[in-house]
């Protein structure tokens, strides 16, 4: 690995992923820098939970690696770097959503404030008494990343965080994420593209299993010859 491929946090070099003739993933290579928001951007069957599962090592690589700090990461310190939230997972679905936050608040090692901190800020309070699988897609959404963000692993991993919200929640959850980026790095997957422009610094543009392009909007309406102001759907379709 060259020198400045070592300044980057997290690298994914040559990802290739299969289910029996089906290719999900052709040769997905990029890097994560340290407090970088990335956003992993695709239709829906591009490869991007896949993508995801593979970093983790829920699914086995057919060939690549996962790099971190310069180094192999091995799957066994994978769970100490890094932290998937996968779309749709109900945990302890039928105990109260208090009784749930309270496990993964001790198991991580948090204090209470930061757990309380967290229910004040996605208005949680009216909500702990009940158990999660009565919750509405929203509120269960809400929960999910309160879990996500009072673990200690250094790379944060979302699938669709924003799925659920209106706008208005979409950008409180954004202010929100952003007071964690000073010590974590988050790889969101994101179908949403207004709100995909609105809180992450770069881009992954995948499609049918393909790495697209990769960088900031302004680096990618430049590669895309296309206006100064254009948006990201814009570029998307663009390169697409």
């Amino acid at each position: 690995m060259d020198k400045e491929q070592q300044n980057y946090e997290l690298g994914i070099i040559g990802i290739c992923k299969s289910f029996g003739s089906y290719r999900a993933l052709s040769d997905v290579s990029f890097n994560v820098s340290s407090g970088e928001i990335l956003g992993l951007i695709g239709p829906n069957g591009s490869g991007k939970s896949t993508l995801l599962e593979c970093i983790t090592g829920l699914l086995p690589l057919e060939s690549g690696s996962i790099m971190w700090q310069g180094k192999k990461l091995s799957l066994k310190k994978r769970k100490q770097i890094l932290w998937y939230q996968p779309d749709n997972i109900l945990p302890f679905a039928d105990q109260q959503v208090s009784t749930t936050l309270s496990f993964f608040q001790k198991t991580h090692g948090m204090e209470e404030k930061e757990l309380n901190h967290l229910i004040n800020k996605l208005e949680l309070s009216s909500m702990l008494h009940k158990p999660l699988n009565n919750l509405s897609k929203g509120y269960r959404r809400r929960v999910l990343l309160t879990i996500a963000l009072l673990s200690k692993q250094a790379i944060l991993m979302l699938d669709e965080p924003f799925d659920g919200f209106d706008l208005r929640q979409s950008l409180a959850v954004m202010d929100l994420l952003r007071e964690y980026r000073t010590d974590r790095t988050m790889i969101l997957s994101i179908h949403q593209l207004t709100e995909a422009e609105k809180i992450c610094d770069r881009f992954l543009l995948l499609d049918q299993g393909k790495l697209l392009a990769i960088g900031t909007l302004d680096e990618l309406r430049i590669q895309t010859s296309l206006s100064t102001d254009a948006t990201l759907e814009e570029v998307f379709l663009a390169i697409t």
